[in-house]
């Protein structure tokens, strides 16, 4: 029998080299033994798609990691809104360990699994939120705090941008992870957020072997704030 964790292994580093990457071993490693946990969780709590776990790598784990090549290198703390099973926060603070951050989540299940996630891991640099980020009290605890918040296909533009603001450092960054059209969400959040930005920029997150015209969709926009 294939052990789990050494398969995933395998996917990871074959993704990164197909792509031109060579990260850290140790950081491979830790991506896999990531992977291993959130399969296992999933068991019990819903942190995936059940139909997922088969994929977990290329959907969940190395896309989440993959995007830290287009973040900026001036970031030092970022929010991770609606991280689900730890994504795309954890993968990210793996990929670039001088990142702080804190992944937030108003479902304690999915809190509670990516706390032991990220005890099991060894991750001092991150931190676990049962919280609604639109609440008061995460407002008055975070305010003005964050260089980036990033969120995973959670809520539309438009939503992501009143969610952030208040929380984003008078300078700072957007980044949203997603798929398909993005046309009229993007249109709507520029009539209402124009003001605030300053840059925007849609990274087409093609990759060797599976996804090599985008034909999958995948997109990050990143936007450059100034409040």
């Amino acid at each position: 029998m294939v052990d789990v964790q050494e398969h995933y292994l395998k996917q990871i580093t074959s993704f990164y080299w197909e792509n031109g990457f060579s990260p850290d071993p140790m950081q491979l490693e830790r991506l896999a033994f990531f992977a291993n946990l959130v399969a296992e969780k999933n068991g019990t709590v819903n942190l995936i798609s059940r139909r997922d776990i088969g994929s977990i790598i290329e959907n969940h784990v190395f896309i989440s990691a993959y995007i830290v090549r287009y973040l900026p290198e001036k970031i030092s703390l970022f929010l991770d809104i609606g991280t689900g099973g730890g994504f795309p926060g954890i993968p990210m603070a793996i990929m670039r360990p001088t990142l702080r951050g804190v992944l937030a989540d108003s479902t304690g299940k999915k809190i509670e699994a990516v706390k032991d996630f990220v005890d099991k891991l060894k991750m001092g640099n991150l931190s676990a939120e049962n919280m609604r980020v639109e609440s008061p009290e995460f407002i008055e605890k975070y305010k003005n705090s964050f260089d980036l918040v990033v969120s995973r296909a959670t809520v539309p533009l438009i939503i992501l941008f009143r969610y952030s603001l208040p929380l984003l450092k008078d300078k700072g960054y957007i980044a949203a992870l997603k798929g398909g059209s993005l046309d009229d969400e993007f249109q709507k959040a520029m009539i209402k957020y124009k003001a605030y930005i300053k840059k925007s920029t849609t990274f087409d997150l093609f990759y060797k072997p599976t996804n090599v015209r985008n034909q999958k969709g995948k997109k990050l926009i990143l936007l450059e704030i100034n409040k």
